[in-house]
């Protein structure tokens, strides 16, 4: 299919679920209200106009570019995040009323319905909904805008020399900086980083959601990443979205190592530690690519040594784990960013957040650094990963 096609279809596609899902609000806050004409006309030209921002938006961002759809593409993010929260209240609230009717029909002789208190139910359960997503919503923005936390955790590797045991690995994950997260943020987060004063720093990719001509001012903090092993990037898929030949490029202009299914050696003394970096499992769909390819990124290698695989998407795992990886880096899932987005997220990777091993291979999901889309997290709080590796005790 081509990309044009590819285009025309996603577009379509996701026109139709931004009409059904504002026909579902229109139903539920306008018709079922049976608000005053004026009012009902005017929400009406509301509700058609907030279901044609999105797909309008993307439109804007393809044929202007995305400097020029950004106000546009911002408002269209926020609005995004608030159609999942008004879709949850409502459909819990729809939930239940539907389990309430049914308990009504069944402890309860059917009576003839009233207008008057349907029309006063509907009312107050779209009031209702309304105060819980603008609840919703502001813990959720304020979850998403602010400080990211440093999470640590410990990881034990079997082929890990002594001489690296305490070696500690700070990983920023899908920072997407673009149209909504910019230089200042960059500027704290290696403040951040370089206060934790790390052996190494992987980068897992989505840094970036643009050009370099747009974003190069805003991902220049990055050249002070400061740390012993220096810093290493992998690409994302949106890093491919915006030209991933030219990232790379640009990166390694700012000190930072980048990996495309290759890896490097670490060194104390007469000790080794290989790290290894492939492209986005998705890359080989994009004309920068090639695929992500584990067994290219360990040829050569001596097989003793630990190795350390930094990936963007989790579903590297299964490769990670064929050629005896002890530690996979990944991002790109967000924690699923909006609870319940998480569930669905998980129908296509193997490991939302967190740590899990898989066979000997030990794989870690960050939940990211930054946002995508709507400055909102809820239930997957950002986060600047410290992972200390510790050497596994001789028996």
């Amino acid at each position: 299919m081509s990309r044009a096609l590819s285009f025309v279809v996603f577009f379509s596609i996701l026109t139709a679920l931004s009409g059904l899902t504002h026909y579902y609000f229109w139903v539920r806050l306008v018709r079922d209200m049976s608000l005053p004409e004026g009012w009902a006309r005017g929400l009406v030209w509301v509700v058609v106009a907030f279901g044609l921002l999105i797909p309008l938006s993307l439109l804007a961002m393809v044929t202007l570019g995305r400097a020029s759809a950004g106000p546009l593409l911002s408002f269209a993010y926020i609005w995004m995040g608030v159609c999942l929260l008004m879709l949850l209240s409502l459909g819990f609230g729809d939930l239940g009323r539907g389990l309430l009717h049914l308990a009504q029909r069944f402890f309860q002789e059917s009576a003839p319905a009233d207008p008057e208190r349907r029309v006063l139910a509907a009312r107050m359960f779209g009031a209702g909904a309304a105060v819980a997503t603008t609840g919703l919503a502001l813990v959720a923005t304020r979850m998403g805008l602010g400080p990211v936390a440093i999470k640590r955790l410990n990881v034990s590797l079997s082929r890990l020399p002594q001489a690296f045991d305490g070696l500690r690995v700070v990983q920023l994950s899908d920072v997407h900086v673009g149209p909504n997260i910019g230089k200042d943020f960059v500027e704290r987060i290696v403040r951040q980083v370089n206060e934790l004063k790390p052996d190494l720093v992987a980068i897992t990719g989505d840094l970036v959601d643009g050009t370099v001509s747009d974003l190069a001012g805003d991902v220049a903090p990055l050249a002070e990443l400061r740390a012993k092993h220096g810093v290493f990037f992998v690409t994302g898929n949106h890093d491919f979205y915006s030209g991933a030949d030219s990232w790379c490029a640009h990166l390694r202009t700012l000190n930072i190592s980048v990996l495309r299914n290759q890896h490097v050696t670490l060194k104390e003394g007469e000790h080794c530690l290989d790290i290894a970096g492939v492209d986005d499992y998705s890359s080989s769909s994009h004309p920068e690519g090639p695929a992500g390819d584990v067994k290219q990124a360990c040829a050569g290698r001596d097989p003793s040594r630990e190795l350390i695989l930094l990936a963007h998407q989790p579903r590297h795992i299964r490769a990670a784990e064929e050629h005896q990886i002890g530690l996979q880096l990944s991002g790109h899932t967000h924690g699923g960013q909006m609870w319940p987005w998480n569930y669905l997220v998980r129908l296509g990777q193997p490991l939302v957040s967190g740590l899990a091993q898989f066979g000997k291979t030990w794989l870690y999901v960050s939940n990211g650094t930054g946002y995508w889309g709507p400055p909102m997290r809820l239930g997957a709080p950002a986060e600047i990963t410290e992972i200390t590796l510790r050497a596994e005790a001789l028996s």
